[in-house]
């Protein structure tokens, strides 16, 4: 009976043990599931923040898809468009920015400095149009039925937010610090998340702003309300003017400081260190905080080169790849 007794006792023990080896285990589980969630969502902040300048352009170039479309048709158009660039992100660039990550990383650099340089060429052409605007003929699709049209705009749409939400996801995946091939997917995942509420919806609250102002104005039963609705009206082709500025300056200095880095990571240090001992230099001379001014410096002389760049572009993209991947087209198409 003692022995049973002993026994017994020797698995109570055990269990004791074995409980306090589980909660230990549990504690450091919820510990490093804590520390895996705050490292993901710090990297996804990071590549966030490394992707603004795609995503206020991206933010600029979408509320132009639904022009000329009965108002009733805004939103519905906007969610079509948004739920094409999850597919895009989440779908195909995803599973292709992590296979990337997996087989072919040297392969990220180049990809980078490909995306930066298409971010200079866009940035650069419009400020060309900007100076030298041209007619462009869009009488094609305002013959098509409502339906076609709304069609036509939202492929179109969503063909353009692929390259741009590209640039995006390899932009996020270079600026993830996180070691595991599942976190990256995470970060990715929440990145292109993100971005998509950010951007689209941002979009939304723009292309019904003038609408909100006009009923305002219409209804509004105090004068403060209904001139709060005229003026929000009148506001906003100056706010999409400032989006469409603001935009064109952001991918004109990701771009740029995307090939600038591209090309010191392989080895032609020369114009990176130019720019970085001209910030430092402008930060000790100008009485203002130093990190500040050699930001803005640092960004300033990045889309100085980036437009640059841009313009030397605009012929190559004209003259020779544009008809190029015309030939192409026309051969696919027999």
């Amino acid at each position: 009976m003692s022995g049973l007794l002993a026994l017994l006792d020797d698995v109570a023990a055990l269990a004791k043990l074995a409980a306090a080896q589980v909660d230990d285990v549990a504690a450091q589980a919820a510990k490093v599931g804590a520390k895996v969630a705050g490292s993901v969502i710090d990297d996804a902040a990071k590549a966030g923040a490394k992707a603004a300048g795609v995503v206020i352009d991206d933010a600029a170039v979408t509320p132009k898809y639904v022009h000329g479309l009965p108002a009733a048709r805004e939103l519905p158009i906007v969610w079509a468009i948004a739920r094409g660039s999850l597919w895009n992100k989440l779908v195909i660039l995803l599973p292709a920015a992590l296979l990337l990550e997996s087989f072919a990383p040297w392969l990220l650099p180049p990809l980078l400095m490909l995306g930066g340089a298409y971010l200079c060429f866009e940035g650069a052409e419009k400020v060309l149009h900007s100076v030298a605007p041209h007619e462009e003929a869009h009488h094609a699709p305002e013959s098509l039925d409502a339906a076609h049209l709304e069609r036509a705009r939202v492929q179109g749409a969503i063909k353009t937010d692929f390259i741009l939400s590209a640039e995006i996801m390899t932009i996020a995946l270079a600026a993830i610090e996180t070691g595991s091939l599942w976190a990256e997917g995470a970060v990715l995942a929440l990145v292109a998340l993100g971005i998509t509420a950010l951007v689209y919806g941002g979009v939304a609250v723009l292309v019904k702003a003038d609408d909100f102002g006009l009923r305002l104005a219409q209804v509004g039963r105090l004068s403060a309300t209904r001139a709060l609705g005229v003026r929000i009206v009148q506001a906003m082709p100056g706010v999409m003017a400032v989006i469409s500025t603001v935009g064109t300056a952001a991918m004109l200095w990701v771009g740029g400081s995307i090939v600038i880095h591209g090309l010191d990571e392989l080895g032609w240090p020369q114009l990176y260190d130019a720019i970085h001992h001209a910030a430092e230099v402008a930060a000790h001379a100008v009485p203002a905080p130093e990190g500040f001014v050699a930001w803005v410096v640092t960004a300033a002389l990045d889309g100085l080169a980036g437009l640059v760049l841009g313009f030397a572009l605009i012929p190559v993209a004209t003259y020779l790849i544009v008809p190029v991947a015309g030939l192409f087209r026309r051969r696919g198409g027999g």
